[in-house]
């Protein structure tokens, strides 16, 4: 197994095409939190990669879009 990202970092599941936050290790899964709040999901560490200024500036404007179209809090 890989070593996992530290907490609160940002990461990138490369099974879901997801950014997340690193909020947990539970059982041998990261769980990450999508931007913006959310339930998390369990990945498997050797499917979550840091992800890059990139993908966590996409995730952002699409949480920040979603909201002012009122899809989420």
């Amino acid at each position: 197994m890989k070593p996992s990202l530290p907490m609160g970092s940002y990461g990138f599941d490369t099974s879901s095409g997801r950014v997340g936050q690193v909020v947990g290790l539970d059982g041998g899964y990261v769980q990450l939190r999508p931007i913006g709040g959310g339930r998390e999901w369990d990945c498997v560490p050797e499917t979550v990669r840091e992800a890059t200024q990139a993908e966590r500036l996409r995730a952002t404007n699409a949480h920040v879009n979603a909201r002012s179209r009122g899809e989420v809090p």
